[in-house]
């Protein structure tokens, strides 16, 4: 893309408050885009941050082998000199890595050209916002918090780009997973294409914006608490208990239910005595009638 335009961009306060937009300036933001150098830029970028540890121990490296495993004739044996050869287990490593640097240079120019084309195209997509003073007395994340929710863009992979080092806007942004604290001058290509939204401080791009009052913001309405570890040792506690009850009552009705089958299984012995018993008495008393 060849086009040169005069690309805007929204602009907020530190607060939250939205604010004119503005022009950004020319010489920075022309709306060029060039992908090779972008890519040439990121490649050597990543290359850079590999160490080239790995690194593996030759012949000459291994512990041991100052004698012959066996003598040189006589045994009917391929001729050795050393345990630590290549074939031998514990031996050396033939033609291993032994270290690399992956380091790539790119000139100042392309870099700087790769950086403008990557500010570019975030600035197409409308994913630069200008913040007029990023004033922070002590580090406070939950004002870092309640800047990126004023600007949506809480889920959001954030890069903040301070006018030079800025530690408690550093430290107020550190604990946030995806937002990244960096000078201006120290941003990189890659991680411009890193962040889905870029908010840059005005004096970084030379502009000094005038203060505008804060806006009240509508109080969200407060989440519930979630319990706290006494509550949850009650409710263990009480489901323990009514584990215990149901336990106890499962088990008088299991005794209930072997009782009931008890007493149905004696009740016809009863009643088998009872008959024996009368008719033994019948037997008796017509016994005595016939004696009579």
């Amino acid at each position: 893309m060849t086009e040169s335009t005069t690309l805007k961009a929204a602009a907020f306060t530190a607060g939250g408050t939205e604010r004119e937009r503005l022009d950004l300036p020319g010489e920075l933001f022309d709306g060029t885009v060039n992908m090779p150098v972008m890519h040439q830029a990121v490649k050597a970028f990543l290359a850079n941050q590999r160490l080239g540890l790995a690194y593996t121990k030759t012949r000459g490296l291994v512990v041991g082998g100052n004698q012959k495993p066996w003598k040189q004739k006589g045994t009917g044996r391929a001729r050795q000199g050393s345990r630590r050869a290549p074939h031998f287990v514990g031996g050396g490593t033939v033609f291993g890595p032994t270290g690399r640097k992956y380091k790539q240079e790119v000139p100042k120019q392309i870099r700087m050209l790769a950086r403008k084309s990557a500010l570019n195209a975030r600035a197409r997509e409308d994913a630069v916002i200008v913040i007029d003073n990023f004033s922070y007395d002590k580090p406070n994340t939950k004002q870092m918090i309640s800047l990126l929710g004023a600007l949506g863009v809480t889920n959001r992979k954030v890069l903040i780009l301070t006018d030079g080092m800025k530690q408690n806007v550093f430290l107020s942004g550190r604990n946030l997973q995806r937002t990244h604290v960096m000078p201006y001058s120290d941003v990189s290509t890659y991680h411009v294409l890193w962040s889905d939204v870029v908010l840059i401080e005005s004096n970084a791009l030379g502009y000094t914006l005038d203060k505008v009052d804060e806006k009240p913001r509508d109080a969200k309405a407060k989440s519930p608490k979630k319990p706290s570890r006494p509550d949850k040792a009650e409710k263990k506690t009480a489901k323990k208990t009514a584990k215990k009850a149901n336990a106890h009552k499962s088990a008088q009705k299991s005794a209930r239910k072997a009782a009931k089958a008890a007493g149905t299984s004696a009740r016809p012995k009863a009643a088998a005595k009872k008959t024996a018993a009368k008719k033994s008495a019948a037997k008796k008393s017509a016994g005595k009638k016939k004696g009579k």
